[in-house]
């Protein structure tokens, strides 16, 4: 049974920090996609960072460039670290796990896995 399971979320001010982990348990494939989304109140679920397989290159949304970091070891797991944090980036965040993938790693349907989601408010 494949299991991810997030931690770090909180309440911070905006210009803070958080970091995000995400360890995951039970996927055994060699080759993967894995991400963070997150998803605002009434906004849909966009893609934050992710790693795909095939090119092994670590990709950001631009809102979010030079600013949040995408970590990966080799047992899966992934941190999110979040700097310089602004009220726009508030939202329930994810991480996300699955097979193989060529394609554009920002696809939410790609993903067979998905955390229980962690909560980041970005307030003063």
């Amino acid at each position: 049974q494949v299991q991810l399971v997030e931690s770090g979320g909180g309440l911070v001010q905006p210009g803070d920090r958080l970091r995000l982990s995400c360890v995951v348990s039970g996927f055994t494939l060699d080759h993967y996609v894995i991400g963070w989304f997150r998803q605002a109140p009434g906004k849909e679920r966009e893609g934050v960072s992710c790693i795909s397989s095939s090119d092994g290159n670590t990709h950001y949304a631009d809102s979010v460039k030079g600013r949040f970091t995408m970590f990966k070891d080799k047992s899966k797991n992934t941190d999110l670290q979040m700097n310089r944090l602004k009220p726009e980036d508030t939202a329930n965040y994810y991480c996300a796990l699955g097979g193989f993938w060529s394609g554009d790693c920002f696809q939410p349907g790609v993903y067979s896995f998905w955390g229980q989601g962690a909560q980041v408010t970005v307030s003063s």
